[in-house]
């Protein structure tokens, strides 16, 4: 119980219960040689050629034995909803976390592996609004008193994030590398936008679990690597309610068991194939 409650304050801490203002980084792609045609028509083909190759995957996302994805009740003291940041217990003390977190060095093992390989070859993110915050209606974009997520000033995504809103936004610039922009237009938009930005490299789909959702329904998913936590949530977001994985395609194909959580990877074979 130890480690959930130290866990759990540690997250609320980090995911944003500090009001920091971030400074602004524009986020924009430039091509070498503007001015030479032919090296801006070599450069697109190649990264048409790489956008081919990307995937799209959802990565090391916690889900209960009863496939809760999240708690009920979602709010500014329970931002997974309540008993949500049980899932994730699996990741508090890994080196990955920590170290993102700079918190020193954590624990090594396979929990910490699949938490690190979560990571690798990303160039861009989507979340769903629920995800990126827990305000709800039109953005309050007064200067100083506009929400920027969880995280503070630095999130931990480093590319640019993709969150899904009906509300516009302009975009929103901040440390390391993250500039969050605000899509109006649909789910497909997101993924089209990531696509582009992500220059080559995967999208991965961040949550939550009405966003994982769309993506499987609508077939867009390549991969899913789930963190099973020994935890029986019986409330919340489910996961996989009334979808037809083995119809849309999915198939296990490797299972690890960590310290505190067992990973479950699919692949969907209809866009393997």
């Amino acid at each position: 119980m130890a480690s959930l409650e130290s866990g759990a304050s540690c997250v609320k801490r980090l995911l944003g219960f500090q009001k920091r203002q971030g400074r602004s980084t524009p986020f924009a792609f430039k091509l070498p040689f503007p001015h030479a045609f032919r090296t801006v028509e070599v450069d697109t083909i190649a990264h048409r050629r790489e956008e081919s190759m990307s995937k799209v995957r959802v990565a090391a996302f916690s889900v209960s034995l009863d496939g809760f994805g999240a708690g009920p009740l979602q709010d500014l003291e329970n931002p997974l909803g309540v008993r949500g940041l049980e899932l994730h217990v699996w990741v508090f003390t890994t080196d990955a976390f920590k170290k993102m977190h700079g918190q020193g060095e954590g624990t090594k093992g396979i929990d910490n592996d699949v938490a690190e390989q979560s990571f690798e070859n990303v160039g861009a993110w989507i979340l769903g609004r629920n995800m990126f915050g827990p305000v709800r209606g039109p953005w309050n974009d007064r200067p100083g008193d506009s929400w920027k997520g969880w995280w503070g000033d630095n999130p931990p995504y480093h590319t640019p994030v993709f969150v899904l809103t009906h509300h516009p936004r302009p975009a929103l610039a901040m440390e390391g590398g993250t500039t969050f922009h605000f899509v109006t237009d649909g789910a497909e938009s997101a993924l089209n936008k990531a696509r582009e930005a992500a220059r080559g490299k995967d999208v991965r789909i961040g949550g939550g679990v009405s966003t994982i959702r769309q993506y499987l329904t609508a077939g867009e998913i390549d991969e899913v690597h789930l963190a099973v936590s020994p935890v029986l949530l019986g409330e919340g977001e489910n996961l996989f309610s009334g979808i037809n994985l083995a119809k849309l395609g999915f198939v296990p194909f490797k299972t690890l068991a960590g310290e505190n959580a067992t990973h479950v990877f699919l692949r969907n074979q209809k866009k393997a194939s």
